[in-house]
């Protein structure tokens, strides 16, 4: 009775012993997959680099149109970042007053997570920043032409735009090479921008043959120009050259086509701005050309259809120059955080080093930490409010 009881049990524990022995590999399986995924959680998690981008840049006043435009890029820059960056951006407005750049690099400027800052396309304020971005070692990058803000013998200092030495020069070569003109009218804005452009055009159209036989500075709050148009009538040129921010240059323009002065104009890149020009009829823009730092066509490469596509898909226009040199400029120095750069040392090594190739241009800081060389030519024809390309500026040195 004894071994017929022993006997029934056995087997009844030989018929259960595989399928327990399947749950319990189930188990040790699943355990395996849940330590195996939470490893490669924490691998990715331990790639991934956390970092704060200031935005500083003018958001609001008389230079909101320029101040949008740059936020605009360096938002597109952070939506397309290298992937495994985890990003903060941080946008604070600096406004016109010339210390609201440098007030606010002093706020960001300690925090750890922050390798570089973008800072304002107005000259005034970048030249404040300079001794804070010396001071905290941390990079600037600022998509601003003022001639001085490379001139200071700042490491840290690092420009998107083309140096007005640059930029004027293809500007006056545009002028007397392809316009065949050579009397001058200038008329630019009493802001550091403004006198550093007028200061280039008028030492590059001496050099080549030209004269100035007519300026003056316009202040930036400035809205009617009526005696200085007459005074600029009267004096006869045969072009009129303007250096000025973008609500400044849209109201010359109208008042010029207002005033009937049918005489050529070639101005700097505020004018190429869908934003500025929207302010103005196309007859108003008829005979007006700009240089500008770049101009994109879709059919380039994938990576300037995908900046062109996702921009105009988010604001409506195609960008302007500023908004281009601030995507390259911001995403030249994420490329640099993405390849290992881990301090405010490391970005500066690389964006002084480096060579980058951006939906604009190829980049290439030179010893004064200007990155941009290249100029375009472009040209309204008065019958729509988009300019055509006319003529293109590579690798230019100046005059």
């Amino acid at each position: 009775m004894r071994c017929r009881r022993i006997v029934p049990a056995f087997q009844h524990q030989r018929r259960s012993l595989p399928r327990n022995l399947g749950r319990g590999r189930m188990r040790f399986a699943r355990r395996i997959m849940l330590a195996a995924t939470a490893l490669l959680s924490s691998s990715a998690l331990a790639q991934e680099t956390s970092l704060t981008v200031p935005i500083i840049a003018p958001i609001t006043g008389l230079l909101a149109l320029e101040g949008t435009s740059q936020l605009n890029g360096a938002n597109m820059a952070i939506a397309h970042a290298p992937a495994g960056l985890k990003i903060k951006s941080q946008v604070i407005d600096s406004g016109t007053a010339a210390e609201g750049g440098a007030n606010a690099l002093e706020r960001v400027a300690g925090d750890k997570s922050t390798y570089f800052s973008v800072a304002p396309l107005f000259g005034t304020q970048v030249l404040a920043m300079l001794p804070v971005a010396l001071e905290y070692k941390i990079p600037i990058l600022a998509p601003t032409g003022t001639g001085p803000v490379t001139e200071q013998g700042n490491p840290y200092m690092f420009r998107l735009y083309p140096h007005d030495a640059v930029s004027k020069a293809a500007h006056i070569r545009y002028v007397v090479e392809e316009l065949k003109l050579k009397k001058a009218a200038i008329l630019y804005n009493t802001t550091g921008y403004g006198q550093s452009g007028f200061k280039y055009m008028s030492e590059y159209l001496t050099k080549v043959g030209g004269e100035v036989i007519f300026s003056e500075g316009v202040d930036l709050s400035a809205k009617e120009i009526s005696a200085t148009l007459a005074k600029l009538k009267a004096a006869k040129p045969d072009v009129v050259l303007i250096q000025m921010h973008s609500a400044s240059i849209a109201m010359v323009v109208k008042q010029l086509a207002a005033a009937n002065i049918q005489i050529p104009v070639v101005g700097n890149t505020t004018i190429a701005m869908p934003a500025t020009a929207s302010l103005l009829q196309p007859s108003e823009l008829k005979g007006v050309c700009a240089e500008s730092a770049s101009w994109l066509e879709k059919g380039a490469d994938a990576a300037t259809d995908r900046f062109i596509n996702d921009y105009v898909s988010k604001h409506g226009a195609m960008p302007d120059a500023y908004a281009i040199q601030q995507y390259d400029g911001l995403m030249m120095a994420l490329v640099a955080v993405k390849g290992g750069a881990k301090s405010t040392e490391d970005v500066r090594k690389y964006m002084s080093t480096t060579e980058y190739k951006g939906v604009a241009m190829r980049y290439k800081a030179d010893a004064k930490g200007n990155l941009a060389h290249s100029v375009v030519i472009v040209c309204y024809d008065g019958a729509s409010l988009n300019p055509k390309l006319v003529k293109r500026y590579d690798n230019v040195a100046g005059f």
